[in-house]
């Protein structure tokens, strides 16, 4: 199935794999039986959002205190508990671990978990060093398993709709995104806008912002809001002829707003009149619920559904974010990183 059939065939918010014919919808149903390494509050609110998943068996958890993997798998009905990592991505029961750890012990488990043959989701940010991040692809390769940055707000059904408009010109050539709250969550914004195979000619950075320079006349400014503060965590794609708002928040969006003027700027060309707006809701499935969960965290599921339709399609990547753009953009974070050091450095 070619992308223009794709798009034509499905709704806008249908994933990405789904809508260029990578994968079938119905594999969500693909059985995967999933180990967790990391007993702390993001792994209990990814599981609550994983038993939407039809395909999910969550047979085994492990933490550095046996303990509290212990009580974990009491509290989540998990068969199998460990105090030691090692011990668990060897077992013949686990198919795929899920990293939910500190960043600082991400390689370490990825290549542990790839290693033992293991297919890994590894919680964002996935690595902060570029180096570190290459040997975890390369592992993956190595041995024949899928390891993937799991960045689960490319996976929003807003995000994907927001894509689709932006490969479908609705709102002509891209010249400038903005974005508040963190780096990683800001940049992928500007990455998904500008795309992976472009560097942009310059980046400048403060401690709250940074500024990505591209040809053409084309920037993406990010702000890295402090808390505690009342942030609009919004993501805006400023097009020639329109605009696209990922509404709040913007990092686990379920709406999206699309502004396409008869002439742009609007107010400017049509008598100050503003651009009329398409809103687009997405909301999260009642089939979804967790306990005292962060905004949106219940959409776990969207990342954790694809994982599962790409593994019984035989990919080793979802193309929602796959080891190039993941590349891509930490190598941008650390240069992001860098000029945000060298400015604190001059102020101090």
């Amino acid at each position: 199935m070619d992308d223009e059939t794709a798009a034509k065939t499905f709704p806008p918010g249908t994933p990405l794999d789904v809508r260029l014919g990578l994968t079938k919808a119905e594999d969500v149903a693909f059985p995967l039986r999933w180990g967790i390494i990391g007993a702390g509050e993001i792994s209990r609110q990814w599981v609550h959002a994983m038993d939407a998943c039809e395909g999910v068996t969550v047979t085994a958890v492990a933490a550095r205190d046996a303990d509290r993997a212990r009580q974990f798998a009491e509290q989540h009905s998990i068969e199998s508990s460990y105090g030691d990592c090692a011990a668990m991505v060897a077992s013949p029961d686990v198919d795929i671990v899920y990293i939910g750890t500190i960043p600082e012990v991400h390689k370490e488990q990825v290549l542990l978990a790839a290693a033992a043959g293991k297919h890994v989701l590894c919680e964002k940010p996935f690595s902060a060093n570029p180096a570190d991040a290459r040997e975890m692809y390369a592992a993956a390769e190595t041995n024949d398993v899928m390891v993937q940055h799991g960045l689960w707000t490319r996976f929003f059904p807003a995000v994907e709709h927001a894509r689709l408009a932006i490969e479908n010109g609705e709102i002509g050539e891209v010249l400038r995104v903005q974005a508040d709250f963190d780096p990683i969550y800001t940049l992928q914004a500007a990455v998904l806008a500008f795309g992976f195979d472009e560097e942009p000619r310059s980046i400048t950075a403060t401690r709250h912002h940074a500024v990505l320079e591209y040809d053409d006349d084309r920037s993406a400014v990010l702000s890295f809001i402090p808390f505690p503060s009342e942030f609009p965590e919004v993501a805006e794609f400023i097009g020639r002829n329109g605009r696209i708002t990922l509404e709040q928040p913007a990092h686990c969006p379920t709406s999206v707003t699309i502004r396409v003027p008869e002439k742009a700027p609007s107010r400017y060309m049509d008598d100050n009149n503003p651009a009329p707006e398409q809103r687009f809701d997405y909301p999260i499935p009642e089939s979804v619920r967790i306990p005292n969960g962060y905004p949106n965290q219940e959409g776990f599921v969207y990342q954790t559904e694809a994982v599962h339709r790409c593994l019984a399609a035989g990919m080793l990547e979802c193309p929602q974010f796959g080891t190039r753009e993941s590349l891509h953009t930490i190598d941008l974070l650390s240069r992001i990183h860098e000029a945000r050091k060298k400015h604190n450095e001059a102020f101090e």
